[in-house]
């Protein structure tokens, strides 16, 4: 009998024991769903620009006898990247417009005066994305709304991948090393007299093309 007892008792404190293994790993696994939802809530990574690597172009025709361009050299922004899933990415962008650079020092002062940019009375240029879509590897577009004198259209931005992972120079600085970094080619078109920007249209072009190109850490 004592052996009969015994042996129910060792029954018994496997079944224990099988239990609490059983409920251990129904824990460990929930656990893990829930570091697993976390991780993938945080997959979409912010990123700074770098704004001593960032350019905004502005490139027109000018009566049909060359291509001219200026520089914006003081641009802000950000992106919220998700490649798992790009529709949850974000671009925003903030520039100053009286930074626009063409290099002639006399058409500058005309940019940035009531009959173009009006910097006094609009001195940001901002871009805030609405719409994120990948049409091929590395490839997608960003629409959003572009707010420039005042007035705010919509555009789409054909942007291009070029680059995603630790920065080329960490080996050689430092403070490369810290985070990883991303950087894009950005590219649309728009019509200056939609944002009151025609003087001299047509004979200097009313197109403009508009050429983004930021690199960005990511933020801590």
């Amino acid at each position: 009998m004592s052996g009969v007892r015994q042996s129910r008792f060792d029954q018994n404190s496997c079944k224990e024991a099988n239990r609490t293994q059983i409920s251990s790993a129904l824990k460990g696994i929930a656990f893990g769903s829930i570091l697993l939802a976390a991780s993938v809530a945080q997959a979409a990574d912010t990123f700074k620009f770098d704004k001593g690597h960032t350019e905004v172009r502005l490139e027109w025709n000018h009566v049909e006898l060359s291509t001219q361009s200026g520089e914006f050299h003081d641009v802000d922004g950000s992106v919220v990247f998700d490649k798992a899933k790009l529709a949850n990415s974000k671009l925003d962008v903030t520039i100053k417009a009286d930074s626009i650079d063409t290099g002639v020092d006399r058409l500058d002062a005309h940019l940035k005066n009531e009959d173009f940019f009006n910097v006094a009375k609009h001195p940001v240029i901002t871009f805030k994305s609405t719409g994120v879509k990948k049409t091929a590897v590395d490839r997608g577009q960003v629409t959003g709304d572009l707010t420039m004198n005042g007035v705010t259209k919509s555009v789409t931005l054909d942007v291009a991948l070029l680059f995603e992972g630790t920065h080329p120079l960490a080996p050689y600085i430092k403070a490369y090393a810290s985070a990883p970094y991303v950087a894009f080619s950005g590219r649309t078109s728009v019509l200056r007299s939609d944002f009151n920007l025609g003087k001299f249209a047509p004979l200097t072009s009313d197109k403009i093309d508009i050429i983004i190109e930021p690199e960005m850490r990511r933020a801590e």
